[in-house]
């Protein structure tokens, strides 16, 4: 059973840093491109940032680009994204996911197999 479990949202002031983690199992890590999205009230889910399986090159969403950041540990099936500078138009519900295709090639990828999210607020 593939499953996705993301963890280390919070609330944190503006300036701050979270670091998230996605743990995965029932599939090898190893092979598969894994990215996080983000929900705000009343918007569309987008994508922030992926991580390749064979290169680990990222993708990263212009507006998070030089704030943060995508790594992947596959001994210990963990993905996780640093967020550091954040702003109040960060707070969302952070999701990881499988992609598909299994790259993230220039941001044209969607969302697999899903976690259940975990609520970043940044605020004062």
């Amino acid at each position: 059973q593939v499953q996705l479990v993301e963890s280390g949202g919070g609330l944190v002031q503006p300036g701050g840093s979270l670091r998230l983690s996605c743990v995965t199992s029932g599939f090898t890590m190893d092979y598969y491109a894994i990215a996080w999205f983000r929900q705000a009230p009343g918007k569309e889910r987008e994508a922030v940032s992926c991580i390749n399986h064979s290169d680990s090159t990222t993708y990263d969403a212009d507006s998070v680009k030089g704030r943060f950041t995508i790594s992947r540990d596959n001994a210990k099936n963990t993905v996780y994204l640093q967020m550091n500078s954040l702003k109040p138009e960060d707070t969302a519900i952070y999701y990881c996911a499988t992609t598909s295709p299994n790259r993230c090639d220039g941001g044209t990828f969607s969302g697999f197999y899903w976690g259940q999210g975990t609520q970043v607020t940044v605020s004062s």
